[in-house]
């Protein structure tokens, strides 16, 4: 699909400015982002370590969530130009970008809906596991409910 310029899973630290470049276009009027990144506690408990796995097929899931997101936006009408999105796993520190997803549209309430859409749909639908330790040494997977 046209407006899927970037998506991927990734060993290496993120680029917002590369998610940025990969979703401008002079048809947009309007830039969503989302950038998650990893933060020290979880639920009322210090985080100490964090690291993110992905099944093979992550990327082709991931590929297929965002055609989605842009099928269901675009056929009111309301084209979305450009989404892109990336995913890290591996270890990553606090403060680490984990994820950033961007979307593109003619007008921001499009681009707003587009990027919500894509954060919620990629970790509900995308399988990504999330492994983190805590600083008492206690452990637990995040997302692999299923």
């Amino acid at each position: 699909m046209e407006a899927i310029t970037l998506a991927g899973i990734r060993e290496t630290p993120l680029s917002v400015d590369e998610v940025l470049a990969a979703v401008q276009d002079p048809r947009a009027g309007g830039t969503a982002f989302f950038i998650g990144t990893v933060r020290d506690h979880d639920h009322g408990r210090g985080v100490a370590r964090l690291a993110y796995s992905a099944h093979p097929s992550a990327g082709e899931r991931m590929r297929e969530v965002m055609e989605k997101v842009v099928a269901d936006i675009s056929g009111d009408g309301r084209p979305v130009r450009r989404v892109a999105a990336l995913h890290r796993v591996g270890e990553l520190e606090i403060g680490d970008t984990a994820v950033v997803v961007a979307a593109a549209a003619g007008h921001r309430e499009e681009a707003f809906e587009a990027c919500r859409r894509l954060i919620d749909d990629i970790k509900a639908e995308v399988p990504i596991w999330k492994h983190q330790t805590f600083g008492d040494g206690a452990a637990e997977w995040v997302g692999a409910e299923g």
